[in-house]
This record gives structure tokens, sequence and C-alpha cells, in this order.
């Protein structure tokens, strides 16, 4: 007979000040995934040069990191609805540091014909194993927070993805061209560990408020996958992720084959993307709290985004704020799916709403290449801002939102 799913709690009247150190263990550990999934496709010239791989290789071992994490990220969705937060989160920060370790050991340059095989099957298990994070830390989130601070929480721990991407962007490159893959995959491995100190000192089940003692909810999970509202912000999150994957692992390349520029200028373009990000998105956590009108904010961001990504074809520098602008809604969206979603049934949510995330993000890898190879830059930037103005229309507004 399986357990019942434990409850999502709600924050007692007067929170408590550990649930800063609960917010802080899940930005240590999206921040340590995040250079995982963000920073080694920022590695993309110096990752093509040493494996000697064309784009489309180039594409399909990118593509199968987010493979990986949007396979996984459902089943670990479920499973923290049903086991609580902690025991997922040291699940997958340590399996991610067990792939990265078998990269280590068989996915290096040089090491003959099957270490391109060994790279993708690396990189995949790293993404399915270490995509946990992101459900399971927004659980326990929203658990220790309460709505007026939900998505300046959400938004902050959202910071880790930029934040853990730009640490990234700025080392990793470096790092690879100077000390070889070993190196960058025994820095990730390490960041991943440290993560896993966090999680075990400071992240326990959120206190239930006596009032709200209720009895878990059955059949939670199933709840949040009926609901029509929950699947078109799911569906909504993971197409406005187009331009930022697209950005993130070719916009290297499109700095260095449109600009010239160098792996040192890439690497600081990058990360100037990556650090307006997370303050854009602290700024959006709260605005949304002040103001409300999350769905609004977040059909904005869909615009604004579909109008910079048209101009990017002929007009480069706009790279850095159109990189910003498409990153700047993440905290805000989840927040809004998790409070749609409800008590006991957030992990879920989440999961499906990363899942969403990281099959775009692998459609997307897949789909430029060709893209590029046929009309060129000017294409593939078109075609992103087709895609994020298709998602204006499922983030429906609040006064007509039914699920």
């Amino acid at each position: 007979m399986q357990a019942a799913a434990p409850v999502l709690p709600r924050p007692s009247p007067s929170p408590s000040p550990h649930r800063w150190k609960v917010l802080a263990a899940g930005v240590a550990a999206n921040a340590s995934f995040s250079a995982v999934f963000s920073g080694i496709p920022v590695t993309s010239v110096v990752l093509r040069s040493d494996y000697r791989l064309s784009n489309t290789q180039l594409g399909l071992a990118l593509g199968l990191l987010s493979l990986g994490v949007a396979l996984g990220e459902l089943p670990w969705g479920v499973l923290t609805d049903r086991w609580g937060d902690r025991k997922v989160l040291l699940a997958g920060l340590l399996g991610a540091s067990a792939a990265l370790g078998l990269l280590m050991l068989y996915a290096l340059p040089g090491q003959g014909a099957a270490s391109f095989a060994w790279l993708c099957a690396g990189l995949m298990l790293a993404g399915l194993l270490g995509g946990s994070v992101n459900g399971a830390s927004g659980r326990a989130i929203m658990g220790w927070f309460g709505e007026g601070e939900r998505g300046l929480a959400m938004s902050i721990r959202q910071t880790a993805v930029p934040l853990g991407g730009g640490l990234g962007a700025l080392l990793l490159p470096t790092l690879a061209a100077q000390a070889g893959f070993g190196a960058v995959f025994a820095a990730l491995m390490a960041a991943c560990l440290a993560s896993v100190g966090l999680v075990l000192r400071w992240l326990r089940e959120a206190p239930v408020a006596p009032a709200h003692g209720a009895a878990p909810v059955v059949g939670a999970a199933s709840m949040a996958l009926r609901s029509k509202l929950v699947w078109r912000l799911a569906l909504g999150i993971g197409l406005l992720c187009a331009p930022q994957v697209a950005l993130l692992s070719f916009g290297g390349i499109f700095l260095q084959e449109s600009a010239q520029a160098s792996v040192l200028a890439i690497s600081v373009l990058l990360t100037l993307v990556q650090l307006g990000a997370a303050a854009a998105r602290i700024a959006s956590g709260r605005w949304t709290d002040r103001r409300g009108q999350r769905r609004d904010y977040l059909r904005g961001c869909a615009l604004a985004s579909a109008a910079l990504f048209g101009l990017l074809g002929v007009l480069a520098p706009l790279l850095v704020a159109a990189g910003v602008v498409v990153s700047a809604w993440h905290g805000v969206a989840y927040t809004e799916l998790a409070v749609v979603a409800g008590a006991g049934q957030v992990g879920t949510a989440l999961g499906l709403g990363n899942s969403c995330v990281f099959l775009v993000f692998f459609l997307a890898a897949q789909a430029i290449p060709p893209l590029l190879h046929w009309q060129g830059w000017p294409a593939v930037w078109l075609a992103i801002a087709v895609v994020a103005l298709l998602v204006w229309p499922l983030f429906p507004p609040e006064d007509r939102a039914r699920h």
C-alpha cells in the first residue's frame, strides 16, 4: 500500500527566520545545477573544437542534457509531493555528481571514438538526475513563505539559474580552454557536492500552522495534471524558454561568426546577460508581489521577447538586452503555476512546467543548426521571435482565467 502524499504546509502567521536558510539551500542547489545545464552550453566554441564536432553533433550533445531534464522533471515532481523536498534534492544532487564523475572518467577529448557517445550519455544522465532540484526546491520555498513573499522568494530562487549560468559563462570557457574538460566536470561536481552539505544542514519540511493541519490530499498529482490552466501555464513557460536556450547555446557562436568576438569577449557578454537576468528576476518578483497581475506581466514579457529577437538578426548589440528580457520572468511564472496548482500539488505542477521547459530546450537545440545552415542567423532569430509571440495567448488574463 502506497504512503499518502505529504501536504504542502501552509506557513504559520509568524514566519520562521529559518525560511531564509531554506531559500539559501534552494538557491545553492539550483545554482550548482544551473552551472551544469547553462554553463556547459556556454563552452560550445571550445567544446566543438576540442571534441571536433559538427554543429549538428554539438546540438545533439547539448540537447540531450536538456532532454534528460525534461524526461525526469515530472516524475521527480510527483515524488517530491509524495516523499518531500529533502530526499529528492539529495538524490538529485548526488546523482548529478555521479554523472559528472563518469564524464571525467570516460568522456574527455582524445579518449577515442567512444568519447562522443559517453559525452552524450553522461550529459543526458546528469540532466535526468539533477533536474530534481527545480521542483523540490520550489515546493520547499512555497511551503516556507507566505503569499506576500512568494513571488520575491521564488524569483530569488530563480536568480540561481542566471547566477550559476553566469559563473559558468565567466569561468568554464576559460577553464575548458586552459585546463581541459576534465577540470570543467570536476568543478561542476564539486559545486553539486557543496550544495548537498547545505541541504543536509538547513532544509526540512515547513512547520504546519495548527489551524491548517488538514489531511493529505489524495490523488493530488492527478488533480494538477487534469487542470487546463496548469497545462496552459506550463506550456507557455516552456515555449518562452526557446529564446533563452537559443541565446545560451548558440549566442557564443553567433558572436564569433557575426562579430569575430574572442572567447573572453563572449564570456563577458554572456555573463552580463546572466547578471542582468538575475537582477531583473528579483525586481519582477517584488513588483508582482506588490501589484499582483502576474499573468499580465508574463504576457508583456512574451511580446517584448518577440520584438527583441525579431530585431536581433539585424542588430547584434541587442543580444544582452534580449537575453535579460527573456530571462526576467521565470520566478513570477513558477509562482503563478504553483499557486494555480494548489497545496499538495506544487511539486507535480513545477515538474510539469520544467518538463516543458527542457523539452523545448532539446527541440530548439536540434532545430537551430539546420535552420542556420538553410538561411543564416536572421532566420534563426526571426523563428525564435515567432515562438515567443505564440506564447502570449497561453497566459490568460486574470479575470478570464478558468481551470
